[in-house]
């Protein structure tokens, strides 16, 4: 038997030619049928300065097209390819000499692309490092530091003047430079002020402390110092910049579920931070701070004359512009005496609404607000839907400056939130078992989608993704106090605002604004 083998030797799509442009000639042009012409023509256009679309290239008559090579039959190596186009004028040769981000220093990494200067870690120091950074993306906050009339003195080295006054000192330093900063007055002053974040380990060095709890001393030192702002004739004007800003008010029942005859009892609380509860049922951000609502509580009964359950249920009735919420993590551990760590998987929103929270009077102002968002959500449709942004995106190459309304605070109570919706804008994470081990970074958002990763004197750039990955759920980094801020209601160029419309204050730290 014969065994006939049919060999088949398949001709290679690339080739080398040719390319004869008036007066020049271009040998050995790479040119590969498998791709489409335009690869070959932005070849051409690298060696001649003729875009494609001014550029007309035959090959026997034929004219090559853009999108596939059909009309063109006797391509072969050394053919001889004719072009016709006129060379686009080259820009001039810049002033300054581009440099490389390989070649630049990280300073010089920091200064181009407007990162905050890291801190320098002087031994377990990351848990203040972490809350200064989170809370110097806060803009009328850190203005407010830097206008205040606060400054160190021999008596005034400690307490809540000395805090004050050396974080000023140390927002001033982070001002002035990229490079890292060093903290050592203010790590001095902490240290003088609550001794506790002063205590040694057995190695001589200096223990590592609660992050939220350094978050919560440092905030409550700040209101001491920073006066309120705003006229005095308004309704609902706050002692401190912090309680403006920062503070909530929550109107609280407590009643009594083993006595119908005991009256209910209603009262006010005020606080800097919501807090997000954590059992086997949650899962989600929203659950968790719902659970906080609503829970039993025991206390002495007047009625009965013992200890009785009673049932506390609470509603918000005025949110501040920056919203605090910190993530019930740790629980203390008896044998071990240790705050042991709950390393759940809680999903939290990069956009969250407050609204459910409230009560049925605040809901009821933040209506309003709430109807301007929708409209401009619906009039955003309606452009996309007649095409109208496309048009403008073709007749414009820069992209034009958002304006927002200039307030998102009511007219009567500054710093406050008139709408309920909010923006996340830094994360403080903890990676460890303990609170009293392990590391704490900050995340504290810069550009659009983009974001910085604080690790003490360690910047880097990480993506909305990487924040949504800080949920828990294993040895990782896990969001333990996010900060968010308010979201700003955007101005149409097609509409009056019924305020002035200006740029909306910038969030980032150091050199974004």
């Amino acid at each position: 038997t014969t065994l006939l083998y049919t060999i088949k030797f398949e001709v290679m799509p690339q080739y080398k030619v040719n390319v004869k442009w008036g007066k020049e000639k271009f040998s050995d042009v790479e040119c590969n049928t498998d791709e489409p012409p335009m690869v070959f023509k932005s070849a051409l256009y690298s060696l001649t300065g003729v875009v494609p679309e001014r550029m007309k290239v035959m090959v026997k008559g034929a004219a090559i097209g853009d999108n596939d090579w059909s009309n063109i039959k006797a391509l072969k190596n050394n053919i001889t390819m004719m072009m016709m186009g006129s060379a686009v004028e080259l820009p001039p040769e810049p002033a300054d000499k581009t440099q490389f981000i390989e070649d630049m220093s990280e300073s010089q990494v920091n200064q181009a692309s407007d990162y905050p200067p890291g801190l320098v870690n002087m031994g377990n120091t990351c848990y203040m490092a972490a809350t200064l950074q989170c809370l110097r993306t806060v803009p009328e906050l850190k203005s407010k530091i830097q206008d205040s009339s606060v400054e160190f003195s021999r008596q005034t080295l400690s307490g809540s003047h000395g805090v004050t006054a050396a974080i000023k000192q140390l927002y001033k330093e982070m001002e002035a430079t990229c490079e890292p900063v060093t903290p050592f007055i203010m790590v001095k002053v902490l240290h003088m002020t609550i001794p506790r974040f002063a205590e040694k380990g057995e190695h001589g060095g200096f223990q590592q402390q609660d992050a939220n709890e350094c978050w919560t001393e440092v905030m409550r030192m700040l209101a001491e110092c920073l006066s309120g702002e705003g006229s005095t004739d308004q309704e609902s004007v706050r002692k401190s910049f912090i309680e403006q800003y920062f503070g909530g008010e929550s109107t609280t029942v407590l009643k009594c579920s083993e006595s119908e005859s005991e009256p209910e009892a209603q009262s006010v609380e005020k606080w800097t931070q919501l807090r997000c509860h954590i059992n086997t049922d949650v899962r989600y951000m929203q659950l968790g701070l719902t659970l906080g609502l609503k829970e039993n509580i025991e206390k002495t009964s007047p009625t009965l004359g013992r200890n009785a359950v009673y049932v506390k249920t609470s509603h918000v009735n005025r949110l501040p512009a920056y919203l605090t919420i910190n993530f019930i993590r740790f629980f203390y551990k008896e044998k071990e005496h240790i705050n042991a760590k709950i390393l759940k998987d809680i999903k939290f929103p990069m956009e969250y609404d407050a609204y459910e929270l409230c009560s049925p009077q605040l809901k009821e102002k933040l209506d309003p607000a709430r109807d301007r968002f929708e409209a401009l959500r619906q009039k955003k449709i309606e452009k996309e839907l007649s095409g109208k942004d496309i048009k403008n995106t073709k007749e414009t190459s820069t992209k034009k400056e958002v304006k927002y309304e200039s307030s998102c605070s009511f007219p009567d109570d500054l710093g406050s939130s008139n709408s309920g919706y909010y923006e996340l804008q830094a994360v403080l994470t903890h990676q460890g078992r303990s609170s009293s081990s392990g590391h704490y970074v900050a995340w504290v958002k810069h550009k659009e989608d983009n974001w910085i990763k604080c690790d003490d004197d360690k910047l880097s750039i990480v993506k909305e993704e990487d924040i949504l990955k800080l949920s828990g759920g294993g040895d990782w980094h896990v969001a333990y106090t996010l900060l968010y801020g308010p979201k700003r209601l955007e101005v149409l160029e097609d509409e009056s605002p019924s305020e002035e419309a200006v740029k909306p204050p910038e969030t980032e730290p150091e050199k974004m604004e």
